[in-house]
């Protein structure tokens, strides 16, 4: 079997074209997570006018030396104040409130004694204090919120600023899930025999593809009958724009999916690379929707997932891959256990501002053991040339807690 290099692979996942330009229109209430189709531009200043950033009284700066102000009355938030402060005069104002014409200082309330319609000035202030000058958050035509950004409190905070009733934003992926292999169990199956295993693969890469984004259908189980998986796929294409199957591409005789795949008018865009775990992965493509077989372990199934799903789906959201990538330094040697490149899971730590990485507690063995991807853990890559890592040595690593 020709295995693909993980870098071409790579590129070729790079080269796909999708159809990255659908998009709906969502309330703000209902747009937290979504992905932003249109920029937001401010259509006015903020403030439109000078407005007081604390409680006090409006004044003219060169008054403040008199000592003491008359107060015409109060300016309370909301108010369309109309009235032009004369010489030693003031107005009391509240947080919010519009500055009136002819004031250019707020004196806080702490500063002045007030007594009969006067303050006075126990503690001046410098000129413009306590006014927020208009555009001080934003001025008209400004870019606030770009193209692709996720949407997150402080956009939902601007966007309501702006009035954005109803928000642009990308339509989610369709990713359907389905496990297949005539050994696993759904969830509240009972079980036949000791042999049947539980599947966790189809709910790890829906919480995986939700988490990035993606609109999910969860499929379920399917034993290795190829009938049964044919119709399932087949049924499946009619609403998805990813099928993402685990188990099947193997070379055993139970091994089903990687026949079916080409059997549905799908091309073939590579099978086989050169990783572990997961040489087995498929990537195929019929129309504009993609087929993405993956191996039946956990934590394989894992991995590829996150190595060839998750970039598509970024791609259809208009995003970079979502794979954040750091340099960190080994904190114990490491020795390849395959000519592959190794994807091994990590425990991460930062210590002042650098990463690091060790193997405490992950469990060697089969590409079953998805419980090494508990507990802050990163996926260290080892490229193909490489064999024994000594400590100290700086290692590319995945990040498993900013994939979204």
């Amino acid at each position: 079997m020709n295995l693909l290099s993980y870098e071409a692979s790579q590129n070729m996942i790079d080269l796909l074209e999708v159809n990255n330009t659908r998009f709906e229109k969502v309330t703000l209430s209902e747009s937290l997570g979504r992905i932003l189709a249109q920029d937001i531009i401010s259509e006015f200043n903020d403030p439109l006018f000078p407005t007081a950033s604390m409680d006090g009284y409006a004044c003219r700066h060169e008054d403040l030396d008199a000592g003491i102000l008359k107060v015409l009355g109060d300016n309370p938030a909301g108010s369309d104040e109309q009235r032009e402060l004369g010489a030693y005069e003031c107005i009391k104002t509240f947080t919010g409130s519009m500055m009136p014409r002819g004031a250019d200082t707020l004196i806080q309330i702490e500063n002045v004694s007030y007594e009969d319609g006067k303050i006075t000035i126990n503690e001046t202030v410098p000129k413009g204090s306590s006014v927020r000058p208009i555009g001080e958050g934003y001025k008209s035509g400004d870019v606030l919120i770009t193209k692709g950004t996720k949407i997150g409190f402080a956009e939902i905070g601007v966007m309501a600023g702006l009035n954005c009733v109803m928000v642009k934003v990308v339509l989610r992926p369709r990713v359907g899930v389905i496990a297949t292999g005539s050994e696993i169990l759904d969830l509240g199956e009972q079980a036949e025999n000791p042999a049947q295993i539980r599947s966790s693969n189809n709910y790890t890469l829906e919480a995986l593809f939700k988490s990035a984004g993606a609109q999910t259908i969860q499929l379920g189980t399917a034993p290795d009958d190829k009938a049964q998986i044919m119709q399932t796929f087949e049924s499946a294409l009619e609403s998805v724009d990813i099928l993402v199957s685990t188990g099947g591409v193997s070379v055993g005789d139970y091994d089903f999916v990687k026949d079916i795949v080409p059997r549905l008018g799908a091309s073939v865009v590579f099978k086989g690379v050169s990783i572990k775990p997961g040489r087995h992965i498929m990537v195929a493509q019929i129309g504009k929707k993609f087929i993405i077989a993956l191996p039946g372990f956990a934590y394989s199934s894992t991995v590829t997932a996150i190595l060839y799903v998750l970039p598509l789906i970024a791609k259809m959201l208009g995003k970079e891959s979502g794979l954040k990538i750091v340099a960190a330094k080994l904190q114990e040697n490491f020795t390849k256990r395959s000519p592959f490149t190794e994807f091994t899971a990590c425990n991460v730590v930062i210590e002042d501002g650098e990463y690091f990485i060790n193997f405490k507690d992950k469990k060697v063995g089969s590409s079953a053991i998805l419980t090494n991807m508990l507990h802050n853990s990163g996926l260290m890559i080892a490229g193909e040339e490489d064999k024994a890592l000594e400590a100290g040595t700086y290692v590319s690593t995945i990040l498993l807690d900013n994939l979204l």
